[in-house]
């Protein structure tokens, strides 16, 4: 996301009304509800992660201690902890 002139986007009529308001101000105009996304659509990082936690859940289930899996995954213990709750 990156700043656009209100001047190109918004008619003058629109424009001179929020100037009344936040006139010099930055302000953000967030997306409709029914256009957002959820975490992770973008990119691949949902499922990356789903697979790493799959995997460390099989690692400690194979002897690996939660120790060991902090360090194997460079992850707090509380971290790994969590995963394999």
């Amino acid at each position: 996301m990156g700043y656009q002139n209100p001047v190109d986007l918004l008619p003058k009529e629109l424009l001179e009304q929020i100037q009344k308001y936040v006139d010099g101000k930055t302000i953000y105009i967030p997306k409709k509800s029914e256009n957002r996304k959820r975490w992770g659509e973008n990119t691949n990082t949902k499922q990356f992660l789903a697979s790493r936690n799959c995997q460390i859940r099989w690692d400690f289930q194979n002897g690996m201690s939660v120790n060991q899996l902090a360090e194997k995954y460079y992850l707090s213990v509380k971290s790994i902890q969590r995963i394999i709750k």
